[in-house]
């Protein structure tokens, strides 16, 4: 059942009536569950019918039902099960229905007059279920509570200091916090706890912590991580995480206990199965993300040390797997590097495959129920900068991958970079948008700043696509791709490539001084591959390169406004050195990443601003429609000595801030080392509407939920020397 249930407006539909027969709220009650629960709860329908139904007819609430959901097949159930469905939401709005049973006749012909509103808190919400808002990972709520004319009068509801979490005060906090029938999950501290809030107060109800011992100290992603994934079957609701020991752990929502019944007394081990690095005694696996859940499936991504610098080319695969939500049972587990003889195997030459690693999901996933698809966002295979121990395009690493979510059967894929050598994996959860003409889409955002716009039932390009010859690599032992993707259309959102136009030049003397620096380095265009430090033929410590390996855009992801099909996506300009060096100490492979840091002039970048920005593009065209920077110029900048005389315009942060749309305004944080503020701005021009002052840095991405009738806005925040919090925004009563 889709999110717009109840639109204001609606086309007429000839009314159908089932004369004499009767409706049951009891029947209705299983349809929901079965039917409507992966993306509603009673409570969220009760709200809209007080809010929207008031003094409307049954029939007209039946019709509507009929026309929207199930979302993949509407219309396809029979009317005496919409009527059924009709009766249960009305009874979970307080209508009177006597008995639990009304007569078609009598309830096409009732005008709708809900009860009062129920006194307990969670039952007037409309939540925020997954990382990204909800399994299409679109970020986008239809609120408008919260406008341009109230909103510099927003102040904190509640605030939650995380430091009693954990061994340690953990100050640095990037979880993403969800909100489901009056409780906000989310989760604190070094090991990862997960903590309920009353969503209104910011009340503690309850903590649950992970034990893990020497499996925490060995684990390649510690902290808190991203958050948590929130599922419910008929009167059970379960909080999903993933640990950093890398298990998967189901939480009774009301009291944070393990669900006995689920896996191996409420865990299931993600160590058990894995395709192990041959020669490697160590098991390089773990998670920062919570997995995703949609319908009755928990899918579990992969996540590993960071492949800069790796000991050896053969490392641990990042299989996906797909889970029972109620069993823990494993459903099945994709190969992102296939086996001898699958589809794709041939793109790994000399026998690779075999040995090399990684290639998992790290970053959020996203889903679409009518297809029955699950998006992954794979990441690059061993190593990060140099890839001759896997000659080849290596599929289906750096792709966009669509599976069957239930059978975990491969449905399409499109590989965005070959033969990964620059770590510019696929880092965000797909968004499935569906534009205004009726398009149904998967976007795609990338650290190179690449947009792609795919067609979700082949994954064809909807914008072109063309294959173009880039830079070959003179390292001995590489092998390089000829040729890598390029969108025609959208244009790049952030630059790519480092040149002479880009050097820094807001005095002569700063430009003079950058141009000696640049001498010791290669310059780029995008896709020229590292080169050696000190390279024997040069001289050169290495190839200067815009976007780094941290993007562009990475995780944060993107939010898309369904009403006008405009995407909004956050990037970084920031340089990063390509440099290789042999060091058989470190690592059997060949080449591995050298000294990385770029030069500057005395703390100014090399790079022109500005350093952080916020893109409207339209999907509807494929045009830019503005660029504003995600902040004011870092203090470190404004007040340098080398820049005393001069004026400069506000240059953004080189962060990446997180944003989440609504039906009225656009938010965003200035992420880790940005100022303490959210910003508001007009979603049509990008002009700032206001300035919300925090207490520390946005460095999570924020969410926004309707509770009690009243709109919140809940994030965390961090200024990396006090214990991070998670706060909540609202206007004030």
């Amino acid at each position: 059942m889709p999110r717009a249930l109840f639109p204001l407006i609606f086309g007429a539909l000839a009314v159908s009536q089932v004369a004499g027969q009767e409706a049951s709220v009891q029947r209705g009650q299983t349809l929901f569950t079965n039917e409507c629960s992966r993306c509603h709860i009673p409570a969220e329908m009760g709200a809209r019918v007080r809010g929207s139904w008031t003094g409307r007819s049954g029939q007209e609430l039946f019709e509507t039902i009929r026309a929207s959901m199930p979302a993949e097949t509407p219309g396809s159930l029979s009317d005496e099960a919409y009527y059924d469905l009709t009766a249960y939401i009305l009874a979970a709005s307080a209508v009177e229905i006597e008995a639990g049973r009304m007569s078609t006749d009598a309830l096409a012909a009732m005008t709708i007059e809900p009860g009062e509103q129920p006194e307990d808190g969670g039952n007037s919400s409309v939540a925020w279920t997954q990382i990204n808002g909800d399994e299409r990972a679109t970020r986008y709520q239809p609120f408008d509570q919260i406008n341009a004319d109230n909103v510099a009068e927003l102040e904190v509801a509640w605030s939650l200091e995380t430091g009693l979490f954990g061994p340690n005060p953990e100050s640095y906090s990037t979880t993403t916090p969800l909100m489901v029938n009056g409780r906000l999950f989310a989760t604190a501290g070094s090991t990862r706890n997960v903590i309920a809030l009353d969503a209104a107060s910011g009340q503690l109800l309850w903590m649950w912590r992970p034990q893990e011992d020497q499996r925490f100290q060995e684990a390649p992603r510690k902290g808190s991580g991203k958050g948590v994934a929130y599922y419910s079957s008929g009167d059970r609701e379960v909080i999903f995480t993933m640990t950093p020991g890398y298990y998967l752990v189901a939480l009774d929502a009301h009291t944070g206990d393990p669900i006995e019944t689920f896996g191996d007394e409420g865990y299931v081990d993600l160590m058990q199965g894995l395709r192990l690095g041959p020669g490697r005694d160590d098991v390089d696996i773990g998670i920062s993300f919570p997995p995703l859940v949609v319908d009755d499936v928990v899918v579990a991504g992969a996540a590993h040390e960071v492949g800069m610098r790796p000991v050896s080319a053969s490392n641990v695969k990042g299989d996906i797997r797909g889970f029972d939500a109620n069993t823990g049972e494993r459903l099945w587990t994709y190969y992102t590097i296939p086996k001898s003889g699958q589809p794709g195997s041939e793109t790994w030459l000399d026998g690779s495959a075999a040995y090399t690693g990684n290639a998992g999901v790290w970053a959020p996933m996203s889903a679409d129920t009518e297809r029955g698809h699950v998006y992954l966002p794979v990441e690059s295979a061993t190593g990060d900068r140099f890839g001759g121990d896997r000659p080849g395009a290596n599929l289906f690493s750096s792709s966009t991958v669509a599976l069957d979510y239930k059978t975990g059967a491969l449905q399409w894929y499109f590989q965005t970079t070959h033969h990964d050598i620059w770590d510019w994996d696929s880092p965000s959860a797909p968004l499935v948008v569906d534009l205004p003409d009726g398009t149904e889409a998967l976007v795609q955002t990338l650290k190179q700043s690449h947009l792609f716009v795919f067609d979700r039932d082949t994954g064809e390009p909807v914008f072109p696509v063309r294959e173009k010859a880039v830079p070959q690599s003179d390292t001995p032992g590489e092998w390089s791709s000829p040729t890598q993707p390029y969108p025609v259309s959208p244009a790049p959102y952030d630059r790519q490539g480092f040149g002479l136009e880009d050097l820094v030049d807001f005095t002569p003397e700063i430009r003079q001084r950058a141009l000696r620096l640049i001498a010791d380095y290669r310059l780029s265009e995008l896709y020229t591959p590292p080169s050696r430090y000190r390279h024997p033929e040069d001289g050169s410590l290495g190839t200067l390169h815009l976007p780094s390996s941290t993007g562009g855009s990475n995780w944060e992801g993107a939010a898309y406004d369904p009403d006008t099909g405009i995407i909004y996506v956050s990037s970084r300009t920031q340089v990063g050195v390509l440099s290789l060096v042999n060091d058989p100490d470190a690592s059997d492979i060949r080449y591995i990443q050298g000294p990385g840091r770029p030069p500057t002039v005395d703390g100014i970048p090399l790079v022109k601003p500005p350093y952080g920005r916020i893109t409207a593009i339209d999907l509807n065209t494929g045009e830019h429609l503005w660029q504003i920077v995600n902040g004011d110029t870092p203090d470190a900048i404004a007040n340098h000595p080398l820049l005393e005389d001069v004026e400069l315009p506000p240059t953004g942060k080189p962060t990446r801030s997180g944003l989440v749309a609504t039906k009225a305004l656009l938010f965003f944080g200035e992420g880790p080392g940005g100022d303490p503020v959210l910003h508001a701005v007009d979603k049509r021009s990008g002009d700032t509407v206001a300035r919300i002052d925090l207490p520390a840095s946005v460095t999570g991405v924020p969410t926004t939920y309707m509770l009690e009738g009243k709109q919140y806005i809940a994030m965390a925040v961090s200024d990396f020397q006090n214990p991070a919090r998670i706060l909540a925004l609202a206007l004030p009563d």
